[in-house]
């Protein structure tokens, strides 16, 4: 698919938020170097500018000594806002749509984690503010449309290319894959959000509605009486894109975890209790906790969020947790109360290894240390060796892929430099000479690479890039 043509609308305009602004821009001021020529669309084509993007861009890249490396950032960083933003006033709110790349949709997930790389510059660039605070409005209009569904359309009379899954997406969504996590990304956007800015107009009556939805649907997805309302069935011969039993998944004795059908790469679960998302939930409970106590004054539903991530606690640690004969203490991958367990990792965020990138845990917690020590050995299925490159896998791409993401993660919650060195390698080697990251490339040949156009994964490289900038600065030293 062509890069989107969006229709800007006028009354962007009317509110100060110039799509495409006589400003600063990074190639104003840094040409490019030798063969790297920029990737990014013309100034005229880019469907979102932010200065305070821009002046990160030149910042940034003027640390790095690697040419290429650097090309890959000022390609990647600003990705997201460059080719993926739809944003207008609608009922004199910001409201901004998203689309993940290459599929013309906007999946709660990606959306969140495709802004998430810009939420230190929103308090010094406005518009950047008002295009976050609009896709958290349009993300509460998603919830409130059917918090089961992942990913949505802006325009209702598009037609699903899924239109024959059972149950048939209503109007404006794309596809109803149940997920833990889309619903967590939403509370962690609008979470960090307000910590930064202190804007409490996002906490309005459709906001509030829209949490407590969220926190009614994860009551009923602990199926405490083995029921839920929630099914998914899609013709198709991939195993991994329906659940088994007529779309309600395998059985599982309630324990006080939350069943989640697929997982964040969009495949099916083996067992519905996904643990990474279960810790996730437990961590967007717990903010919505602090929100409605201490801004909201709801002391009632701050009490039940807190009652229900601490449900959570107990359960993770109870049935998440296994003792593994070469690692000793470490999280299952997916459990279904009964005892099994599946141990692997899915390149996909919420995962094992990026629970330190959520903030569940510390880089130094013996029980991440362990957890991250087997997903990078032979131990774990989806941890794969080739001539390219080693890293996360998923069974979303198969048994031979290589997913970008799973790098990223690991250099992120690394503390060691020879390892993120590692990592700044592959990810430099398997591009593909495109400058890009994509969703994941052949171990042996990383010219065989799927998606193009895969925004999350290259605002993610940006960020990695940042977080080494403010950091460890003097890897950027290095030629990798």
């Amino acid at each position: 698919m062509d890069r989107r043509k969006f229709i800007l609308n006028s009354s962007a305009a009317l509110t100060g938020i110039t799509l495409f602004p006589s400003g600063i821009l990074a190639e104003d001021f840094y040409h490019p170097l030798g063969e790297f020529i920029s990737k990014r669309p013309p100034k005229n084509k880019r469907t979102f500018v932010s200065e305070a993007v821009e002046k990160t861009i030149i910042r940034v890249k003027s640390a790095i000594a690697d040419k290429e490396l650097a090309w890959m950032f000022e390609n990647c960083y600003p990705n997201t806002l460059d080719t993926t933003v739809d944003y207008e006033i609608i009922d004199n709110k910001p409201d901004t749509f998203i689309i993940t790349g290459d599929i013309d949709a906007m999946w709660l997930r990606d959306s969140t984690a495709q802004v998430w790389p810009y939420m230190p510059l929103i308090k010094e660039d406005e518009k950047l503010q008002n295009l976050v605070k609009g896709l958290i409005n349009r993300q509460v209009k998603c919830i409130l449309k059917d918090p089961y569904a992942n990913a949505f359309y802006k325009d209702l009379s598009k037609e699903s290319e899924w239109k024959s899954d059972k149950p048939s997406p209503i109007p404006g969504v794309h596809e109803r894959k149940w997920e833990i996590d889309s619903l967590c990304y939403v509370v962690r956007l609008s979470n960090e959000y307000y910590q930064i800015t202190r804007d409490k107009t996002i906490f309005d009556k459709d906001w509030q509605n829209a949490m407590q939805l969220i926190v009614n649907t994860f009551k009923t997805e602990q199926r405490n009486d083995g029921k839920s309302p929630y099914f998914f069935e899609r013709l198709t011969s991939n195993t991994i894109d329906s659940p088994t039993f007529g779309g309600t998944g395998r059985p599982i004795k309630p324990v006080g975890l939350i069943c989640s059908m697929f997982r964040p790469s969009d495949d099916a679960t083996l067992y519905p209790f996904l643990i990474p998302s279960n810790i996730f939930a437990m961590l967007s409970l717990n903010h919505l906790a602090e929100i409605f106590d201490k801004v909201l004054n709801n002391k009632r539903f701050a009490t039940t969020c807190t009652d229900f991530a601490n449900e959570l606690d107990h359960a993770i640690k109870q049935f998440g947790i296994s003792t593994h004969l070469d690692f000793g203490q470490i999280y299952a991958y997916e459990v279904d109360g009964f005892g099994n367990q599946v141990f692997m990792d899915d390149a996909n965020v919420p995962s094992l290894m990026s629970l330190a990138y959520l903030g569940a845990h510390k880089t130094d917690d013996d029980l991440y240390l362990n957890t991250r020590k087997f997903l990078l050995s032979d131990a774990n299925p989806y941890y794969l060796k080739g001539k390219a490159a080693e890293g996360q896998a998923s069974p979303h791409t198969g048994k031979e892929k290589i997913w970008p993401m799973g790098i990223i993660l690991r250099a992120m919650t690394s503390t060691d430099n020879q390892e993120i060195k590692h990592c700044l390698s592959m990810l430099k080697a398997t591009h593909a000479n495109t400058g890009f990251m994509h969703e994941a490339f052949h171990k042996d040949n990383p010219d065989d690479f799927n998606r193009s156009w895969f925004a999350w994964a290259n605002t993610l490289f940006g960020e990695l890039i940042i977080k080494i900038f403010n950091e460890r600065k003097e890897l950027l030293l290095y030629e990798f």
